[in-house]
């Protein structure tokens, strides 16, 4: 099926400095963190420009199946509601850092 949109959690043992990149696992984390966010906001970018396109060629008549227009609209809507997801749940875990006290 290919590579999955999560990676799996690795554990961390104490006492590792470095791994085999040069990174502390912190700055992985963050790397890996960003990586998610900068592809859902890709992968809604280009739904969004596959339906503008979709919608323009049955707009001029120039596309021979009407329903793939359904079929964008529905992805380009999918993947707008995971990204909001995805920031709705870093938002939750942000301010439940932020709640223990140390």
């Amino acid at each position: 099926m290919g590579e999955s949109f999560i990676t799996p959690i690795n554990l961390i043992k104490f006492g590792e400095g470095f791994d085999q990149i040069g990174k502390t696992p912190e700055q992985n984390g963050v790397s890996a963190f960003k990586s998610i966010f900068n592809e859902a906001v890709q992968n809604v970018r280009t739904t969004e420009d596959d339906l503008v396109k979709k919608q323009y060629l049955l707009a001029t008549g120039q596309i021979e199946d009407a329903h793939s227009v359904m079929i964008a609209s529905s992805q380009a809507q999918l993947a707008a509601d995971m990204l909001v997801s995805l920031r709705n749940k870093a938002l939750e875990s942000y301010n439940e850092i932020m709640r223990i006290s140390l």
